[in-house]
């Protein structure tokens, strides 16, 4: 489901860069308390979101367990599956319905397979180093849910009829977390996916319309059954992340990207956004950067796939954790978000035409694996001479230390970026870069949507 939000945004200082003129450590005290701790393994990760139904020419189960193997090559580690269970049919909305009207959330939809099928996929990604995560919606159901003998699991209009959550949402019901014995429902239901398939989190949909207070019950509970359970929301609500969630949606710097790049916002709206997330989260606060997903038009149609590419850099360059969706890899154009969500249209694994994004993607992984600093929740904004176009930021672990310019404008731009020790970067040669003339630093010229990454280490 998707919800709508205004830009958000930030500012942290890196040991080397002392041009700006105000700044914000994202280790010091902004007053917030702060985030709770995440796995390890989650902040290190990427993470692909898997639509079953559109994935393979089957649409099932055992279509995502043969690519496991070229999940794993690209560098994917953590496998986020859309969810699984039966559609509804009353109200359906297209010819397939939606995935997140839900019959019954202990059953496997049968044109996805059987529940071997979804242990064979868990376990397989397993024995590949990934996790996988289920997406659970627990904000309403279909109205053929197993659920609606208990009238009271609903939520209800004066004269006691069920109703939609949104007037919008006519094919669900909206869940009533007012009674407690749908919390003891939900919350069985979710220890369930975990002791017999070996989940290793959830994605919870719309979770800022379900209570806060209910998804702390639900982490309390999970933990004692999964200690380094991973829970994302899909959500941009500051008080999720203080002790429910581990990770949310940065909405905000999506919303800020598309002004940028469809609606001609100028550049520097990108870094304003993540410096004002900064100040209204928890300290700490890990969010899923993502330029492409069910909800939204492909951002290769959106953007085309320079101005892709561009978004992808941002997203995998900054701190946090970064999203790929569907066959994003390999450029795939097929439509999403409403009405796609309601049929099947399958990716285009082989498109005409397509630069090797697949290569610019597993390159970017890999960057990330195995540079700390690109981990590290240390940005430092730097000033360029053209910021209505251009972003520049570094980041950092005080070994070493990456500086990253996006050229967010579809014309070639030319200009200077206000940098220490410009002698002892390095370009990093990195697959598909849209980019042929990138000049000396710290003079540079960037084609349209071109980036640059750049790496030095840091003597001590």
């Amino acid at each position: 489901m998707k919800f709508s939000v205004s830009s958000g945004l930030v500012l942290l200082l890196s040991i080397t860069a002392i041009f700006l003129p105000t700044g914000l450590r994202a280790d010091s005290d902004a007053g917030h308390a702060p985030a709770r701790p995440s796995p390890d393994w989650l902040r290190s990760a990427t993470v692909y979101e898997v639509f079953p139904r559109h994935f393979s020419p089957a649409g099932n189960l055992v279509g995502v367990t043969a690519k496991l193997d070229e999940l794993k090559e690209l560098g994917v580690t953590v496998l986020w599956m859309m969810p699984i269970h039966p559609i509804g049919e009353k109200f359906r909305k297209g010819d397939f319905g939606s995935p997140y009207s839900i019959k019954d959330y202990y059953a496997i939809d049968p044109n996805y397979g059987t529940l071997d099928d979804f242990k064979k996929l868990v376990d397989g990604a397993h024995q590949r180093g990934m996790k996988v995560i289920m997406d659970i919606v627990a904000n309403h159901t279909a109205w053929d849910s197993v659920m609606m003998t208990n009238k009271d699991f609903y939520k209800q209009d004066a004269p006691g009829h069920v109703i939609p959550p949104v007037p919008d949402w006519t094919d669900v019901a909206g869940l009533n977390y007012t009674n407690a014995a749908l919390r003891e429902y939900m919350i069985t239901m979710l220890k369930y996916w975990i002791t017999t398939c070996d989940v290793d989190g959830f994605r919870c949909d719309v979770a800022h319309m379900v209570p806060v207070d209910f998804w702390e019950q639900v982490r309390d509970a999970l933990i004692q059954v999964k200690p380094d359970i991973m829970m994302l929301a899909e959500a941009s609500k500051p008080e999720l992340l203080t002790k429910a969630f581990d990770v949310d949606y940065s909405w905000p710097l999506l919303a800020t990207l598309n002004d940028v790049m469809l609606r001609n916002a100028p550049a520097v709206k990108i870094r304003q956004s993540w410096e004002e997330s900064l100040q209204q989260f928890p300290q700490g606060a890990l969010h899923l950067r993502i330029s492409d997903d069910h909800d939204e038009a492909r951002a290769v149609a959106r953007y085309g796939i320079n101005g892709a590419l561009a978004a992808s850099a941002l997203m995998f360059m900054l701190d946090g954790v970064p999203l790929l969706y569907n066959g994003m890899e390999v450029g795939d154009a097929t439509e999403s978000g409403d009405p796609a969500l309601f049929d099947k249209l399958t990716i285009c694994w082989h498109p005409k035409d397509r630069p090797e994004l697949r290569k610019t993607y597993q390159q970017l992984i890999q960057l990330r694996k195995d540079h700390a600093a690109l981990r590290s929740d240390r940005v430092t904004w730097l000033e360029n001479s053209d910021a209505d176009k251009i972003i520049s930021f570094t980041r950092t672990d005080g070994h070493e230390e990456f500086l990253v310019m996006i050229n967010f404008c579809n014309r070639p731009v030319s200009g200077s970026v206000k940098l220490l020790n410009v002698a002892s970067f390095k370009p990093v040669n990195i697959c598909g870069v849209n980019d042929t003339a990138t000049g000396d630093l710290p003079r540079f010229q960037l084609n349209g949507f071109g980036w640059r990454i750049y790496h030095r280490a840091i003597s001590k």
